[in-house]
């Protein structure tokens, strides 16, 4: 392992976390955060030349359609429902004054 966490960057991950750990969790975590490290390392050897960016894994497009109205305003008939109407809105009583 190249890798070492101290236990002060551990005890800070857990602060930042907010995990309240044991001493056989603290050493869990310890261990696996040091096995995350060592793998990122191994993938930083990989020669990437050529290789273009990218931000998904999967090609991804705008899959959002046009905003069109299909079935028109409708307020005139929400309206038709109300108990009261006063310009156009629905009349409520006040609730403060």
């Amino acid at each position: 392992m190249a890798n070492v966490i101290s236990d002060e960057t551990l005890e800070y991950v857990g602060i930042l976390a907010k995990l309240e750990l044991s001493g056989e969790e603290k050493a869990a975590a310890k261990k696996d955060m040091e096995s995350m490290l060592d793998y990122i390392d191994k993938l930083n050897e990989l020669d990437t030349t050529g290789v273009e960016p990218m931000s998904h894994a999967f090609h991804t497009s705008n899959v959002l359609r046009e905003d069109v109205v299909t079935n028109g305003d409708g307020h005139l008939e929400t309206l038709a429902n109300a108990p009261e109407e006063k310009d156009r809105s629905f009349a409520v009583p006040k609730t403060f004054n």
